[in-house]
């Protein structure tokens, strides 16, 4: 074998005979990724060829013999099958779907970012939960019609492929992604040209980029590729590995993707007169340089324009999605790498530094005013922002606080929307089927496919085992190859797993909260619960550090040497290179789906709804997801040592309660058979996980309520401040100055309410009364609100409820009188108080700009 090694590798692509040319429109669009007939007609043209190309059609194309497609192109029938193949894939492109539904108050368009993107691994472009959610959100908006333009970035290597050391050491390798033998095109000019982007840098340097395009069905994705000859050296590099590089590395990797997304965008739109977006969603704080971009923008093309008003503008139709419980996760640049970057000769008219520095500033208490945070910065370049799951909305609520100093973190407006999972990609093949026909997107689907006979389930159940295992055994034996093993060695690994025994999987990043080795806080038990004799489990196992986390490292490290150990090799693995290809074999194949963050620090979670749409029951702690959709019958919750500060205490009783919960009431599920030897108490379990969760947990839910609850509501506030020259935008930012500037002299000087004596009755009334000073305000200003409800035993209002009082009367000094009547419909302790908001047309919700004024104390009063 030759010695020498290609300094660049590219496909050329095979000139497909005219009767197969719509091969390569079936090829570049991915929508074969999530749809089995097409890979069916790819895998047909030559399945050796298809299986060692990993099921990539632009590869397969790129490597089949030229006499195999004249042969394919001489067959009758099989250009029959192309071309129904094409015009189903055109119909599904141009036929009306669920957002045609909605009418004109839906978006015209959204511009959806993101720093990474999951749509198949054929296109590597992610790393874990974001870039797979945010796949899942493109292929879900396709099949619903909505009208999305996704920006990302080319990464020339993506993310690390993952492979073992002789000790279990995770070692990465960087494989060059060519996008010539990629499933993308180059987005073109109208005379041919490749169309670019450039961005400014410090030093009168400039970043330029070509746009990839990857059509995910309807949806457009446009990756910015920084890889061209106009780049230095250093430029060039900028896209070179997804998160890879130091603190300015990351920092032009997301100024190119925010900003020069914003420029792809507009260059999209224009070549192919694709309506331009009205509504912008960034995920996390990475994209959040897209609304400095359209605050430039806006002052560009309206000199006249203040940058507060422009801010109101670019607020109005943005909505920023926090996937993150702690502040470690967030990035944060120093102050003077952004006062480099955005001021001297790089700053852009109309966008001064300071102010630039002043939206990402930690101005609250305990925040560091050396840092530039890019999650506070989306939080304030956004009118509406969102957590991905009830709990971590809660969590985020409180994690922000300090933007809304003096609000409960319930009024902190942050709301949640729980993040979803894509049936078609993620439900086996086999499982689909037992709908009979019926859509999977909704819940007759799931009725169908649960009311399967326990039988026919279970035999589909033990087929998918049965892949899992060959995948294992394929997997391990190459793993074991690369860490030097001989294959004389390996016999072993041919009685590797059981299809018979009940499979747990593991499977995610390795970062210390999501704990890999607490399955390993006592091995002795972990050992017997795998090679128990009449109930044995075997655990499937695999995920990725990031490369310079060594404590990941380490802990993937101390699973591996575990696994190896010969008397229970055969029963736990861990596979090297978890991704999308391996997930889709590995959720399908497992029975449990173990999840065992520390709580609450797992934001949501998706892998264990994967699980549950191919009738895997959920085995996990409280978090994400779980806290929200468990209900006793659909898995299990792992107890938390909730007051236990001692971390290693916490662990040893919460691993403590896991192999209790297996070896108590998992294992007894699935090995207690009846007669015909199949097991009810499970199988029941497995049903009601499928018609229950089946529905809740899929993507099409989760964006029809991103529709329906933040993206319509953000198009509808675009087209208010839009309207008549931006007349409320001017408006509305001249208003919050004043407001702002003036709130100091509001006071309320007294409560006092009516029909309050020694008892006061169910159903009766009362009137709360409220004295209150607003300065150089006016009532119409401000909401004067009644918040009142139940009370606890320190008198704090428990799930209060809230009324607009109305001003009935004014006194000298700018002083009013507020009124309003409430309806005691409820007996128990009950307490009010009263405060004061902002109040605008222009505003999402009376806290956004952080003012509120209360009274000293409260009044309270049983009834």
């Amino acid at each position: 074998m030759s010695r020498v090694r290609a300094i660049r590798r590219f496909v050329v692509r095979t000139v497909l005979p005219e009767s197969l040319a719509a091969l390569e429109t079936l090829a570049l669009n991915l929508r074969w990724s999530w749809h089995p007939p097409t890979r069916d007609l790819f895998a047909a043209i030559d399945p050796e060829v298809w299986d060692a190309c990993g099921h990539d059609p632009v590869r397969l194309l790129g490597e089949v013999s030229g006499d195999r497609l004249m042969e394919l192109a001489a067959d009758a029938g099989f250009v029959t099958w192309v071309e129904q193949a094409n015009a189903d894939l055109q119909a599904y492109l141009s036929s009306p779907r669920w957002f045609q539904t909605l009418g004109a108050d839906a978006p015209r368009g959204i511009a959806y970012f993101s720093p990474e993107y999951g749509i198949t691994s054929a296109l590597p472009q992610y790393s874990g939960g974001l870039g797979i959610l945010a796949g899942d959100h493109l292929k879900t908006a396709s099949d619903l019609g909505v009208p999305i333009i996704a920006l990302g970035l080319f990464y020339r290597s993506g993310y690390f492929r993952q492979t073992l050391s002789r000790d279990g050491w995770q070692q990465e390798q960087y494989p060059v992604s060519d996008p010539d033998g990629s499933p993308v095109s180059l987005l073109r000019e109208a005379d041919g040209s490749p169309a670019k982007v450039t961005i400014g840098l410090p030093g009168g340097r400039s970043l330029t980029a070509r746009i990839w395009v990857a059509q995910v069905g309807r949806v457009p994705l446009l990756m910015l590729d920084s890889d061209v000859e106009e780049n230095g050296p250093a430029e060039r590099e900028v896209t070179d590995r997804l998160y890879g590089g130091g603190g300015e590395h990351r920092l032009q990797q997301e100024m190119l993707l925010g900003i020069g997304g914003m420029r792809a965008m507009r260059t999209y739109c224009r070549i192919t007169g694709r309506p331009e977006p009205e509504v912008f969603h960034t995920n996390e704080g990475h994209a959040g340089f897209l609304g400095l971009e359209r605050i430039r923008e806006l002052i560009a093309d309206n000199p006249e324009m203040s940058f507060d008003e422009a801010l109101e503008v670019s607020r109005a139709s943005t909505l920023f999605t926090t996937h993150t419980p702690v502040p470690a996760g967030i990035d944060r640049f120093p102050i003077d790498l952004i006062s480099q970057y955005f001021g001297g000769d790089n700053s852009s008219a109309g966008v001064p530094v300071d102010r630039v520095l002043t939206l990402g500033a930690e101005s609250f208490d305990g925040g560091d005013p050396s840092v530039f945070n890019m999650a506070v910065m989306g939080l304030r370049l956004g009118q509406r922002a969102n957590g991905v799951s009830l709990l971590h909305g809660e969590v985020s609520r409180g994690m922000f606080s300090g933007l809304w100093p003096g609000f409960d973190n319930e009024d902190v407006p942050i709301t949640s929307v729980t993040n979803g999972v894509h049936g078609p990609t993620w439900t086996a093949r086999q499982v689909i089927d037992l709908a009979g026909g019926a859509s999977i997107d909704d819940a007759e689907g799931w009725q169908a496919i649960a009311d399967t006979p326990d039988d026919h389930w279970w035999q589909v159940k033990r087929a998918l085992r049965e892949e899992l295992v060959a995948m294992t055994r394929r997997r391990l034996r190459e793993s074991w190859l690369h860490r030097g093993a001989s294959e004389a060695e390996l016999s072993w690994i041919d009685s590797v797993l059981d299809p018979d025994v009940l499979t747990i999987g593991f499977a995610r990043r390795v970062p210390s909260y999501k704990r890999l080795t607490l399955m390993l806080r006592d091995q002795d038990r972990l050992r017997a619960l795998l090679t128990d004799p009449e109930r044995p489990v075997q655990l499937v196992v695999a995920g990725k550090s990031h490369p310079a986390d060594d404590g990941g490292k380490r802990l993937i490290q101390q699973l591996v040497q575990f696994a190896d150990a010969e008397d229970v090799r055969h029963r736990i693995v861990f596979l090297p290179d978890y991704d999308m290809a391996m997930a889709t074999t590995l959720y399908p194949g497992c029975d449990v789906w173990l999840n065992n963050p520390i709580r609450p620090l797992e934001a949501s979670g998706t892998s264990g709804m994967k699980a549950a749409l191919n009738g895997a029951l959920n085995l996990s702690i409280l978090d994400g997801w779980w806290d929200e959709w468990f209900d006793g019958e659909n898995g299990w919750a792992i107890p938390t040592a909730n007051g236990v500060d001692d971390a290693d205490r916490r662990d040893d009783l919460e691993a403590e309660a896991l192999y209790s919960l297996i070896e108590t009431s998992v294992a007894p599920a699935f090995y207690t058979r009846d007669a015909s030897g199949l097991p009810p108490r499970w199988l029941a379990m497995v049903k009601h996980t499928l018609r229950t969760l089946g529905p809740k947990v899929l993507a099409s839910r989760m964006l029809r309520e991103y529709v329906t609850r933040l993206y319509t509501p953000a198009a509808a506030a675009a087209r208010a401040i839009e309207a008549d020259s931006y007349a409320l935008a001017t408006d509305l930012s001249a208003w919050k100055s004043r407001v702002s500037d003036s709130w100091s002299g509001i006071r309320i000087d007294h409560v006092e309410a009516d029909g309050v004596g020694d008892a006061v009755m169910q159903g009766g009334r009362i009137v709360v009364r409220a004295y209150v000073s607003l300065g150089v305000l006016e009532p119409s200003d401000l909401s004067v609100q009644v918040v009142y409800g139940r009370v606890d035993a320190d008198d704090r209002l428990v799930g209060a409820e809230t009324a607009d009082m109305e001003a009935v009367e004014q006194y000298d000094g700018g002083r009013w009188l507020f009124r309003r009547e409430l309806e005691m419909d409820r007996n128990g302790p009950f307490g009010y108080t009263v405060r004061v908001l902002p109040r605008h047309r222009g505003l999402a919700s009376p806290q956004e700009l952080g003012l509120q004024s209360v009274p000293v104390l409260a009044d309270g009063l049983s009834a």
